[in-house]
């Protein structure tokens, strides 16, 4: 009898309609077409933001449970499993439990690689972005604005901006909201270079809610505000990084790599 096949997407979501559908619906759309021979699933984790759609939009998009139990009801013999995630953190982490919890005996399961897994995929990245932004003058500089976990995975950041400089873009940073580096180490690294004015750019996925709050909100403590507040010029970008086409590349190859193992 022949395999049936399938791909479910995970994401962990966002609230920002417009956002999602530049980028995770974008990401949907590619994989059904690279991949027309399997059957493709998608879910997020973010449980608040899904009970927050359905309410306020009344959009329904399954949980990682959901998508489970509807793969299982569609009899899929072979699941890759390709996140959107960045890097292998706790949500990676908490879904892959998940899904192997959720998986029936029979059923094959593989995943494919977060986005920022190889130092290939961190150059590709970096490279994507400094493309995007060749037109910085001696006197700006860029500064993209991750997310941070507590996760020992988030040496990727500092790692990123150790290989910017490497590459040779001193005016370029990596920070993040939530962890290291931070604001305070971001804006003493600015002041040591030429720049009167700083383009912030989220180094997230989507542009949800920390690239519109945190990072251009108007309110005293966002990132515009404290550069600002420093002395300097703010120009606020707000693009998620799956609405550039190498991005997605990026994850089609990943699952490629895991349909081919």
């Amino acid at each position: 009898m022949k395999q049936k096949k399938g791909i479910l997407l995970v994401s962990f979501g966002t609230s920002y309609l417009e956002s999602k559908q530049k980028t995770i619906d974008q990401i949907y759309a590619e994989v059904i077409e690279t991949f027309p021979e399997y059957q493709v699933y998608q879910a997020w984790t973010s449980k608040m933001i899904l009970s927050l759609l359905k309410s306020r939009d009344n959009l329904y998009i399954p949980s990682v449970e959901e998508a489970m139990a509807e793969i299982t009801a569609d009899h899929i013999d072979k699941l890759i499993v390709q996140p959107t995630h960045f890097i292998n953190g706790l949500e990676h982490e908490a879904m892959t439990r998940t899904i192997l919890e959720h998986a029936q005996p029979h059923l094959q399961v593989r995943f494919g690689s977060p986005l920022l897994t190889s130092t290939e995929d961190h150059r590709d990245v970096l490279n994507c972005l400094l493309s995007e932004y060749s037109m910085l003058s001696q006197e700006e500089t860029l500064i993209l604005m991750g997310h941070g976990t507590s996760h020992h995975a988030n040496s990727v950041y500092a790692a990123l901006d150790y290989m910017l400089k490497e590459m040779e873009h001193p005016n370029v940073f990596m920070g993040t909201v939530e962890a290291y580096p931070d604001l305070n180490t971001l804006i003493r690294q600015v002041k040591k270079t030429s720049a009167k004015r700083v383009h912030l750019c989220p180094f997230m996925l989507v542009a949800g809610d920390h690239a519109n709050n945190d990072m251009a909100g108007e309110q005293e403590g966002s990132w515009k505000s404290l550069f600002e507040a420093a002395g300097y010029e703010v120009v606020c970008h707000l693009k998620g990084l799956g609405e550039y086409k190498s991005i997605r590349n990026i994850y089609l190859e990943h699952l490629k790599k895991a349909v081919a193992d």
